[in-house]
């Protein structure tokens, strides 16, 4: 399958205005089947308040999770995209897999970073795995990147990629991501934003990562770009690390 981000700064507080951008955007990615957009690609990040953030969210059948199933039915492929998501009087840090047939699954970010702790709940799905076709997609959002459990627990429960939209500005969180790929034998597509917001600036460099922890593709820290590689999901099916060793089987699940 063809897999790849869409690295792009949002503007803060306009929804329209994003749209109108990914869908631009998205014109280009021809022939891809599945890609992944930033964090909060809806609202961009940096909330004044709970109050401010709370008149930007939509509900997950809202105007912009709408707006990504059309995309997906016009161009035939599954998109991944971090959105502000309401539900009833709360909020979360949420990111939505859809397709040309609809919301195929939802995540809601679980380890909340710095001030987000004031505006959203923490995540209440757990780790859910979702297929689409053959390939079984799991998600993770921005700051989950810390905890390696997250990951394990996707990879145990038979995801091949692991679809992370970012804001990430921390400068060495994109070094983990193959660590990660290559302990758990998966395929990774992190895409993070780009450009400055009130007082953050972000770090771009999104990164695809294949089971081996090799780079396939890696963006700078400032272009609004995208990138769609050719990946063969049947290796992250294979655990084996050597002939003896298999990086699932040896796991010492009577000590941890």
């Amino acid at each position: 399958m063809k897999t790849g981000y869409l690295q792009f700064a949002p503007v803060f507080g306009d929804i329209e205005a994003n749209m109108q951008r990914i869908s631009t955007l998205l014109d280009d990615c021809h022939g891809a089947d599945l890609l992944v957009l930033p964090e909060l690609a809806n609202t961009g990040y940096r909330f004044e308040s709970r109050e401010e953030a709370l008149s930007l969210s939509q509900p997950d059948n809202g105007e912009f999770v709408q707006f990504l199933v059309d995309q997906c039915a016009n161009h035939g492929f599954h998109l991944v995209a971090g959105f502000n998501e309401r539900d009833g009087d709360l909020l979360f840090n949420s990111s939505v897999l859809v397709g040309p047939g609809g919301v195929v699954g939802k995540y809601r970010k679980l380890h909340l970073f710095m001030d987000e702790k004031d505006i959203f709940e923490p995540g209440d799905l757990g780790l859910p795995v979702f297929e689409i076709g053959q390939c079984k997609v799991g998600m993770l959002v921005c700051f989950d990147w810390v905890f390696p459990e997250a990951w394990r627990a996707l990879a145990l429960k038979g995801a091949d990629i692991i679809c992370h939209p970012s804001n990430l500005v921390l400068p060495y969180a994109q070094q983990a991501v193959p660590v990660h790929a290559m302990v758990n034998r998966i395929f990774v597509v992190t895409c993070n934003r780009t450009g400055t917001e009130k007082d953050l600036e972000f770090t771009g460099q999104s990164i695809i990562t294949n089971p081996k922890g090799e780079v396939l593709s890696r963006a700078t820290a400032d272009d609004e770009t995208f990138s769609i590689v050719d990946i063969d999901i049947a290796t992250a099916r294979d655990k084996s690390i050597t002939a003896r060793n298999d990086v699932f089987a040896d796991r010492r699940s009577d000590i941890y």
